[in-house]
Parts: structure tokens; sequence; C-alpha cells
């Protein structure tokens, strides 16, 4: 019987890698959190980890023994690293520094955790932590995409304020965070329901320093999307341009133009339970995006547009097809539009708000919406996007249940 048979939350043999960032002070209570919500956690820590918390501290908190390094004479009499390897469900390291994240994606094993990587056939979780430079160095950046192309799950990083005094993406997830994003509790309302969504603007070349885009931050997809994981949902999120870190989500997958959208999507979609259009889609594009830059020579200038892909409609008439949520954003006759937008493309669930006024809408923190199905509506006042992102994903998850139960 496998692990995940024996125990009731998957990945409940959970081994901790921590590295030696100052993010390791969090990996204490990291601990405690997951250990809360049913695994049993045991912890490696690199020598340089050992240098910002004795690891005495991890034996105290997981109740096991702490392993720090690779040919420890006790251990290894039974090749304890490789039993390691085999016990654990899923391998979590948290902080990855850009240091490990570098050695993982090159496959070094010249220590403990990094032996165990390659060693376990455990999913591997990845929670960044570093300064924010480090984070954006294309070195780092690239590391990323190759331990995503393997198949590692990345949560976050966070943004913020950093030990260093910088401000910027970097920052480790809070430990609540991580530990809901990888064990979500099996009572959630929408455990193992698969959740494709997408959020952000799109940007549509003009030529290539141009683009025609608009002024959605994304804000609301990406609060929306970490709502969706605590309520049990595994979540691809594929997402335009942002400036927003990384919610802990099983896939993200980064797009440009609305042309790219549609390919992620439409490669994903029938493999979802629920889909959720949130992303601000450019209706048109440039039919022949210039090759050079345009120069400002002329009085004035014209650009052919072209429609665009209508990724919501596409995937609403999927026959069989998920469960199909999309929103509108209208700057007058709000519900009149939503309404026919909801009858139109065959939607399940539509959120609506108002743009263009005084709160509320692109680029602001606070947001309200009217949510309508067929047969009924609800009223989400103006509160932050993470609250509201909170209350839609309930209602979500009640109108799915809702359809699911009638279906049955």
């Amino acid at each position: 019987m496998s692990h995940q048979q024996a125990n009731e939350v998957p990945g409940s043999n959970l081994l901790l890698g921590v590295g030696g960032g100052i993010a390791a002070y969090k990996s204490v209570d990291l601990v405690r959190r997951l250990k809360e919500r049913g695994a049993e956690v045991r912890v490696v820590m690199t020598e340089a980890a050992t240098g910002f918390v004795a690891p005495l501290t991890f034996q105290a908190v997981s109740g096991q023994p702490v392993r720090t390094t690779l040919l420890d004479p006790a251990a290894e009499a039974g090749m304890g690293h490789i039993e390691l390897a085999r016990w654990a469900d899923l391998l979590l390291i948290a902080p990855a520094t850009a240091d490990l994240l570098a050695r993982l994606a090159h496959g070094i094993a010249d220590d403990l955790l990094t032996t165990l990587a390659l060693a376990t056939e455990a999913e591997l979780v990845l929670a960044p932590a570093m300064n924010q430079a480090m984070w954006r160095h294309p070195a780092t950046q690239a590391n990323m995409e190759t331990l995503r192309g393997r198949g590692a799950r990345i949560l976050g990083p966070g943004q913020g304020e950093q030990a260093c005094g910088d401000v910027g993406p970097g920052r480790m997830l809070e430990p609540v965070q991580i530990a809901d994003a990888i064990l979500a509790r099996a009572d959630g309302p929408l455990d193992a329901v698969r959740v494709l969504m997408t959020a952000g603007p799109t940007r549509e070349p003009v030529d290539p320093v141009r683009f025609l885009g608009n002024r959605s931050s994304g804000r609301m997809g990406y609060a929306l999307a970490e709502a969706l994981v605590g309520l049990g949902a595994e979540v691809a999120l594929v997402t335009g341009p942002t400036a927003l870190p990384a919610p802990p989500v099983a896939e993200l997958v980064r797009v440009e133009s609305a042309l790219e959208m549609h390919a992620a999507v439409m490669s994903r979609a029938s493999g979802c339970d629920l889909f959720i259009g949130a992303a601000a889609v450019a209706d048109y594009r440039p039919v022949e995006p210039a090759g050079r830059k345009i120069k400002k020579d002329a009085g004035e200038l014209s650009i052919r547009l072209v429609r665009n892909p209508d990724i919501l409609a596409e995937v609403a008439a999927l026959s069989p097809g998920p469960f199909t949520v999309g929103f509108a954003a209208e700057t007058d006759r709000v519900i009149a539009y939503a309404r026919g937008k909801l009858e139109k493309k065959g939607l399940d669930l539509i959120a609506a708000n108002q743009v263009g006024g005084e709160r509320g809408g692109f680029e602001s923190q606070d947001n309200a919406l009217t949510v309508l199905w067929d047969g009924g509506s609800r009223e989400l006042p103006m509160m932050t996007k993470t609250r509201l992102a909170r209350e839609l994903a309930v209602l979500i998850a009640e109108r799915y249940g809702e359809r699911h139960a009638a279906s049955a």
C-alpha cells in the first residue's frame, strides 16, 4: 500500500528541505502548520541553513531527528538517504534559495538535500526566497523555467519589504499559505476539483516596442486563484503580464498575447472541471505587427485590427464542457450587458463590475461585484479584492456543487 493510500491527507509523509536564507525562521512555523493539517514532517537542512536556525529547533517542533549531512555514518550504514527518499510522498523546499534552485536545475547532488531531490520520486514543491534582484536575474528565471518544465510546483514568491531593506518580489510565502496550498483540507468544498482560470491583461504587439493593452492589474484574478486553492481546488492559472507575485497554484502559465492565452487555455480545457475567465483579454489585435519600430513621421497613423478568439465562449461551448464562469467589466448598463453575455455565451455564472468610477475596477485595491446566473443573482458590496475573492470563491463553489448535485 502506498503512503498516499495509507494516510488521509495526500502528501502526509512530507520531507521539508530548509535552505540557507533568513526565511528559514519561517520554516519552523511551517512545520507546525503542516502537522496541524495531518502531515508527518521530517526535516533536512543544508549546512548554510544551520547558521540561521539550530537543528534542535526543528527537532523540537517536528518530533523527528533532523538530518544535515549526506555522509552521516549512523544513518548511511543502511543507505539512509535512499530510505528517506522513498519515505517521502512530497518534498517541499522552503526556503528555496537562488543557490539551491541553481543546483536543483542542473542536477547537482553535492549535499543531502540536493541528493534527495534526485533520489526521490515524490512531487517536488519549491517556495523561493531571496533578494528581489536575485529573483529577477535571468539566470534565476531560467532555472525556474527548467524546474517548472520538469514538473516542479512553485509557490510564490511573495512581494514586499525584505530583510535587506529592498522592496519587491522574493519573500517566501507565509507558512499558512504554503501549508494550505499543498495540504488543503479534504473536506474543502472544491476538494480535488480541477480549476483552469485566466487572469491579468493581454498585450497585442503593434511593433517590437509598442503594444495594445488595458489597465487590468490581475489583482482580482490572482486573489481568486489563491482563494480557490484554499477551498481545496487544484488550480492551473494562465496569466497575462502582471507585477504581482505568483499565487500558490498547481500550475502557472505566463503568456503575453490573446492568441498565446487562447492556445494555453484550449490545450488544457478538456481536462478541467471548472473554468474561470478572469483575464481582461483584448478583443482585437493588429493584423500585421510591424517588424521594426514605427517612426513618428506622419501626422496620422492607422492600424488595422482583427478580432481575437473568444476564449470564454469557446470553453463554454465544449461538449462535455466545464462549469464556466465569466467576468464583465462595464462602464454603464452593467447588469444588462452582463446578463446578455451570460446568455449569449452559455455561461453558468458571471461576475460583473463597474469600471471607470471613483472606487473599484482596474488598478484598485477594492471592488464590488454583482454575480448573475440563470434564475438568480447576488450582490457582493465594495470591499478589498482579497476579501471579495474569498466570498466569490465560496459562491462559485456553492453554484458548482448545486449543479453537480442536480446532475447526479
